[in-house]
């Protein structure tokens, strides 16, 4: 214990507190950066004076959420959020969570929530953090390197977490959270799609140990039309369609149903006739709150049929289409790719 804690005096020194080493059941540490809480306007124009839902867990405000400052690996069927280490891949979502539950009580895998939050404030504060989106380097920047730990077809895959630069981070600055644009993708918990329906487990619930995330859980909302949260196969919620080489927001009847993925950039998103997107869509980066305006090109993936569930980011080839408003609803929840891993989080 003595190590550890020397290790978080240390890294809280480092940091001005804003890091900090956090341990688990078996008293293994794990580097944390402490996110706090904000208002939904501190980061969209217009918004309320609501807490972002990413806060919210149990019914109560959280002062913060411990984010992992590193993509995961895992040691003793355990998560974990260490510096220079190859993460974890090769995994799929179930496991994912898992490994962070196996953590103890307040330990999940990082709410899609929490991702939605991380990335306005990014986008509020200009800093959208860049990263190993072209197998190795930043595609803007190629400069900007990792330290490479596999390779694929004889190119630079996945990189050591938290070896690139400061930019890398989400604040760029060395305190920040690591290589949310490229790496590895990163599976999310509490946001699916289903049929082209947008379901959620509110806000950040998905962090309680005693909620399912099972495809059949009761926990999975739908969102109505004014943002209130109803049974999934309500009529008039929230879904997805394919409209005019887009993805369009709607409540009606889908007109796309082919099994088969689509893309386009995030600020691209329309608006069915007559539908005004609710906040909560708008926080849950389901719809621009600025439409046509500056995402960093990033890119919003998803298959219209069957359960969908998101891993965010971008991978080391993704390129321009990596960053954090990149979302990829195509994947079921049994896929395990080399190039999808995940991080987690703790709340008190």
């Amino acid at each position: 214990m003595a190590n550890f804690d020397d290790m978080r005096l240390a890294v809280e020194a480092l940091s001005g507190g804003k890091n900090t080493v956090l341990l688990d059941d078996r008293e293994m540490p794990s580097v944390m950066v402490a996110f706090p809480k904000f208002k939904i306007s501190d980061v969209i124009a217009g918004g309320s004076e609501n807490i972002h839902p990413a806060f919210m867990v149990g019914g109560a405000e959280k002062e913060c959420i411990y984010v992992s400052k590193f993509q995961n690996i895992v040691m003793n069927d355990r998560a974990y959020s260490l510096p220079f280490k190859d993460p974890r891949a090769s995994l799929n979502f179930d496991s994912a969570n898992t490994y962070c539950r196996n953590k103890g009580e307040g330990w999940g895998l990082l709410p899609y929530s929490l991702w939605s939050a991380i990335a306005l404030w990014c986008r509020k504060n200009g800093t959208m953090p860049r990263g190993n989106n072209n197998y190795g380097c930043d595609h803007g920047y190629p400069h900007e390197k990792g330290v490479p730990t596999y390779y694929e077809s004889g190119k630079i895959a996945r990189c050591a977490t938290g070896s690139g630069p400061d930019t890398w981070n989400h604040n760029w600055l060395p305190d920040g959270i690591c290589d949310l644009n490229g790496n590895v993708w990163e599976w999310c918990a509490g946001m699916r799609m289903v049929d082209g329906e947008i379901q959620i487990i509110p806000y950040a619930n998905s962090m309680l140990a005693d909620v399912s995330l099972a495809a059949g859980s009761t926990e999975w909302k739908a969102i109505a039309a004014d943002g209130s949260l109803v049974a999934p196969g309500t009529s008039g919620t929230l879904k997805w369609d394919w409209v005019s080489s887009k993805f369009q927001l709607t409540t009606g009847s889908l007109t796309y149903t082919t099994d088969q993925g689509n893309g386009c950039q995030y600020k691209d998103m329309t608006l069915a006739t007559g539908l005004t997107a609710p906040e909560i869509a708008k926080a849950l980066l389901l719809y621009p709150d600025e439409p046509g305006g500056d995402y960093g090109s990033d890119y919003h993936w998803a298959n219209l049929v069957g359960e969908r569930l998101p891993v965010c980011g971008g991978g080391w080839g993704s390129t321009t289409g990596a960053g954090v408003f990149c979302v990829y609803l195509n994947s079921p929840r049994s896929n395990s790719f080399g190039h999808i891993g995940f991080r987690s989080a703790f709340v008190n």
